[in-house]
């Protein structure tokens, strides 16, 4: 099976041939990222799947993040292209689940960990992330868990 870093590879190829910079850019910026994990201490020159998605999560979240201050600078121009990096980044992450099967997912960790109030956040994020991990982000994880659990 290929995993993450041998299909980015490959892509950047394709991009190159294609001289689609922007797509090009945002391959290398996520190879560079792969690599870093992989050499980093303790990573013992592996990078799996899992982590692989939760680096490109982590690059989305700096790409939109960036994109809104350019965007309240007036700064469209690097807005779009930070927005066009992420839908490159996007398209490498697993399909991402709609608000009712999140909140369905949400509603069954709730059920498993038997959690009965706000208090038991922790535990009721602690798997969730977990389980939900590539396929939705971490924010609306914990919106849902939030809107979900009694006060």
């Amino acid at each position: 099976m290929v995993n993450l870093f041998d299909t980015v590879s490959n892509d950047i190829k394709s991009a190159m041939l294609a001289k689609n910079k922007i797509r090009l850019e945002a391959l290398r910026g996520i190879k560079k990222e792969f690599i870093e994990a992989k050499t980093a201490k303790g990573a013992e020159g592996e990078l799996n799947d899992d982590n692989a998605l939760k680096i490109l999560q982590k690059m989305i979240k700096q790409r939109k993040d960036s994109a809104a201050i350019y965007q309240q600078q007036n700064r469209t121009d690097l807005a779009e292209r930070e927005l066009a990096e992420v839908a490159v980044i996007e398209s490498y992450l697993p399909q991402q689940m709609s608000a009712a099967e999140l909140e369905k997912a949400v509603s069954d960790i709730i059920s498993q960990v038997c959690a009965t109030s706000a208090r038991d956040m922790g535990k009721v994020m602690g798997v969730a992330t977990k389980v939900l991990a590539g396929k939705t982000e971490g924010h609306l994880i914990s919106e849902t868990v939030k809107r979900l659990l009694p006060t």
